[in-house]
């Protein structure tokens, strides 16, 4: 059973930053590519990092330089750093995977599995 957990979410000051970590159990966690992505209430799922398989990243013009998603294979634990947050980043943030060798860009729709998700709240 595929179990997808993150952590690390809260509340900050805009202009501060947070970590985000998630654990990947019961899948291959080395051949996903794995990505975070956010939700914020009447908006559309936003892709905001992904990591290939070998590490390759992509990371949309919104949350560039900000943001940075690096991996542990040997932890299978996803991490997000997240930077100069701002008010419009509050969200729901999730922790998905995939069986892919690279990343879809901005694709959302092609994540086989999630965390159940974690808020992340920017009060100015």
């Amino acid at each position: 059973q595929v179990q997808v957990s993150e952590s690390g979410g809260g509340s900050v000051q805009a202009g501060e930053g947070l970590n985000l970590c998630c654990t990947v159990s019961g899948v291959a966690f080395e051949n996903c590519a794995l990505g975070w992505l956010r939700q914020a209430p009447g908006q559309k799922r936003e892709v905001v990092a992904c990591i290939s398989r070998s590490a390759d990243t992509y990371i949309p013009d919104y949350v560039k330089g900000r943001f940075t998603i690096s991996k542990d294979n040997a932890e299978k634990t996803l991490f997000l750093q997240m930077s100069s947050l701002k008010p419009e980043d509050s969200a729901m943030y999730y922790c998905a995977a995939y069986f892919s060798p690279v990343c879809s860009g901005g694709a959302e729709a092609v994540y086989d599995y999630w965390g159940q998700g974690i808020q992340v709240t920017v009060s100015s």
